[in-house]
């Protein structure tokens, strides 16, 4: 496995798996995959040139398996801040560290960004694998909020979790 920041000439086959897990796991994410399937082209390759905030691909046989975003507030009273978003990983892929290994390469990444001091997070109640994950690596719940994913006809609580730098 291979581990590395997604650039412009990654944009199509991030698009793919962001459809995948988007239509795969819809609970996973407060994004919808018909609301992300309306992007443009350039509107995803523009997230893919900020100067702090990255996407990184997890790649087996230069095939991108697994992915992790990180985006930090900009706002001036909020720069301290940085949020984990679109973790994910191919479910034939799962259970074997890589969701781990990315989430362990963005962190090390973000500590090296001047005065960012926690990292932020939301994690809806039904990902329980992901939030041990999360917890192993430091992550604490900070608060929850009930009903803050609607998919369909049910209501899905999201909890937020902080991890100090």
């Amino acid at each position: 496995m291979h581990i590395r920041q997604l650039t412009d000439t990654d944009v199509e086959i991030y698009r793919v798996l962001r459809l995948d897990s988007l239509r795969e796991s819809p609970h996973a994410f407060t994004n919808s995959y018909e609301e992300f399937g309306h992007r443009t082209v350039d509107s995803i390759a523009q997230q893919f040139r900020g100067h702090e905030n990255f996407t990184l691909g997890a790649f087996e046989d230069d095939q991108l398996v697994g992915m992790v975003g990180f985006y930090r507030e900009t706002a001036l009273k909020l720069r301290h801040k940085g949020y984990i978003v679109s973790m994910y990983v191919l479910p034939e892929y799962r259970s074997r560290g890589i969701a781990r290994a990315l989430l362990v390469a963005a962190i090390d990444r973000v500590k090296r960004l001047p005065d960012l001091k926690q990292l932020l997070l939301g994690v809806v109640e039904t990902q329980t694998t992901a939030k041990r994950l999360y917890e192993s690596l430091g992550f604490e719940v900070y608060g929850r909020e009930p009903d803050a994913v609607k998919i369909g006809d049910q209501y899905f609580a999201e909890e937020f979790m902080l991890l100090k730098l």
